[in-house]
Formats: structure tokens, sequence, C-alpha cells
């Protein structure tokens, strides 16, 4: 029988998302390849990537011949998969861990849109003072959603122990840290970002060279 060709996961590392799910693989201890995709490096509007992904947008995986993308779907086939704790068995803790991911991809980081690419970037585009201040308005509340649950939740966000939320909410976090502009204080916040950030996976994901 032929061997399983390995895990490859298409994106570039300085994609929030790509890293999702090479810090996942890695703390599930999966070999995998990686094929770089995304500007300024290969385009992933070419019809060899959309064939793939007609979204255009990484990460992709290739897992055998499967083809999936959006990274909060390929964190959790990954786990499931392979029978990780990173995504429980229960499935109210399950349902809990999955909340979390949910809201980080769609409450949490839609708000800082404007303000990474006009402070972080630097992208000229991005210059309108007013628009500036609403997202990192925006972005605070929902920061401080996120400090009130840390304050009651203790280390971990879901169900006392580490799972694909923690993943995904560090490297949320590691952009807000990143992002130069006064910031209010939330300490829940950072001591979960610290934390993971101290583990041999986070200071490889959670680096100034991936912001």
């Amino acid at each position: 029988m032929p061997e399983a060709a390995p895990l490859a996961i298409l994106g570039r590392i300085t994609s929030i998302n790509v890293r999702k799910v090479t810090w996942t693989a890695d703390l599930i201890g999966l070999s995998y390849r990686t094929e770089v995709w995304g500007l300024p490096h290969r385009d992933p509007r070419e019809a060899e990537f959309l064939k793939l992904n007609p979204n255009a947008q990484v990460p992709v995986i290739l897992d055998d011949g499967f083809v999936l993308w959006e990274s909060g779907a390929i964190i959790r086939y990954l786990a499931r998969k392979h029978r990780s704790g990173l995504w429980p068995g229960d499935f109210r803790e399950r349902a809990l861990v999955d909340q979390w991911v949910t809201w980080q991809g769609t409450e949490l980081n839609p708000q800082w849109g404007y303000a990474v690419q006009a402070l972080l970037r630097k992208n000229p585009a991005y210059t309108d003072r007013a628009r500036i201040e609403d997202s990192i308005a925006r972005w605070g509340a929902a920061m401080r959603i996120l400090e009130a649950h840390l304050r009651q939740a203790g280390d971990f966000v879901a169900n006392g122990r580490l799972s694909l939320a923690d993943i995904v909410i560090a490297l949320s976090s590691h952009r807000w840290f990143s992002t130069p502009f006064d910031k209010p204080d939330l300490p829940a916040v950072k001591a979960h970002y610290k934390m993971l950030k101290a583990t041999p996976e986070g200071a490889k994901y959670l680096s100034a060279e991936t912001p």
C-alpha cells in the first residue's frame, strides 16, 4: 500500500490564520511541509491556487488528497483526526472551545482591520484618523470582553486546560500588543499571552517577526 503524502500547509507564516494551523500541527506533533502562498510572494489569485480555494485566501491544507480551507475548520479537522485534546471529546467542552474560536474570527479580528493597516502595516491608503480611532475603540471593546472572561476563567480560555481557543486568542493578543497605540491595562489578557508566549510553540509564533 503506498505511503500517504505528508500534510501540506499552503500560506505564509506572516498570516495569523496560517499560524493557527502550523501551531496546532506542531502541538499535535504532525509532520508537514509548507508551501509559500500569499502576497508579496505567490499570488493566491493564480489559477493553480484558485482550484484549491476559490476565495484566494490562505491557509489551505492538502491531506492525502483532501483539500480544506478556512483556518477554523482546518484546526478542528486536525485536532479531531488525530484525537488531540486541543478539541475536547465532550460535546459541551468542545462547544465552549468552538465558541471562543468562532468569536475570535467573527467578533474580535474584524475590529482591528483599519488600525492594523494604518499603525502596524503603515499602509499609505489608511490615514483617516477618525477611522483609525473607530477601529481602535471597537477593538478595545472586544478586548475588554476577553479580559472579563479571562479574569473568571483563569489561566486558559476554556475548560481549564490548553485548547484551540488558547492558540487563536494568543495570536490575536499578539497583534494587539504589537500594534503601536495607547492601550488600556488588561492584566488577565497579558497574563494569558505571556503564558502562551513562554511555551516553545508560542515563542515561535508570537515573535516580533510575525506581528
